[in-house]
């Protein structure tokens, strides 16, 4: 090779590993500093105004029925939510399927309030203060409940086993107009999107991270998101149709990052971006 075209190869080489090197230490840099921005607002967390408003709701009569959700057995017994939500998604007899939290409030209103189905699932995300969601003031009641718990969800049971398999098998499913799964963004380290760190799923330590603070206050939406709604977000997305509210394929995918995050403290409703 001319020494000409070695200075040039070698010239670039290097300048390749600079811009590398730099690029690398700037993405920890920007990591580190949202890291940092979380924690500031942490103290604050306005989740706490949903969690009081859910706390309202939680026992006060509600629908044609006026029966308040102290009937509502979430697995622990009726009206019993400390530490409830460590232990879901979990399979109930009287229901005779597996439910994550939304679904079983959303049954619990219908089959114990007297809740028409059109009216329990008709706002389950809400549009800022234009539109508050009472079922996600609900779910940060409950889910905060569960803030130190360790998760353990019973997938030694058949139905939630086989939920969790589904699950497994939706979330490295490839499909849409793009051509994407879950396991497209959350497959692999060192992911990002819009300076945010995807967690890497396929991991134990980063499923465990990501399930135990939803769900979570967004900064950037002024509202309380569910875990629900989450996945949702990533449905529209992956450009995939959408995902159908408490559907069994919501649910699977649930199972299975909720049993993936097993032995990890529950820590939510934490605070997004």
């Amino acid at each position: 090779m001319p020494s000409i075209v070695r200075r040039v190869v070698v010239a670039f080489a290097t300048a390749g590993a600079v811009i590398g090197i730099a690029g690398g230490a700037l993405a920890q840099s920007t990591a580190d500093e949202i890291e940092k921005y979380r924690e500031a607002l942490q103290d604050g967390n306005p989740a706490e105004l949903w969690e009081a408003r859910g706390e309202e709701m939680w026992t006060a009569p509600r629908g044609p029925k006026k029966v308040s959700f102290d009937a509502c057995d979430l697995g622990l017994g009726p009206g019993v939510v400390k530490g409830a939500y460590a232990r879901l998604p979990r399979y109930f007899p009287d229901a005779k399927r597996v439910m994550d939290l939304e679904t079983r409030l959303v049954w619990c209103m219908e089959n114990q309030q007297g809740v028409a189905p059109a009216d329990a699932t008709k706002n389950v995300f809400g549009n800022g203060s234009a539109k508050r969601s009472d079922l996600e003031a609900l779910v940060a009641y409950v889910t905060s409940q569960s803030r130190g718990v360790k998760m353990s969800v019973p997938l030694d049971e058949p139905h939630v086993h086989d939920m969790y398999r589904l699950g497994e098998k939706m979330f490295f499913y490839r499909g849409g107009t793009h051509d994407f799964a879950c396991a497209t963004c959350h497959g692999d380290d060192g992911q990002r999107i819009r300076l945010q760190d995807l967690p890497n799923l396929t991991k134990v330590e980063g499923a465990q991270k990501a399930y135990t603070t939803w769900p979570a206050y967004r900064v950037s939406q002024g509202e309380l998101r569910s875990f629900q709604w989450r996945l949702n977000d990533c449905f529209r997305q992956q450009r995939f149709p959408e995902l159908v509210f408490a559907s069994d394929a919501s649910i699977a995918l649930t199972t299975y990052l909720a049993g993936r995050a097993n032995g990890a403290e529950y820590n939510g409703p934490a605070i997004k971006r």
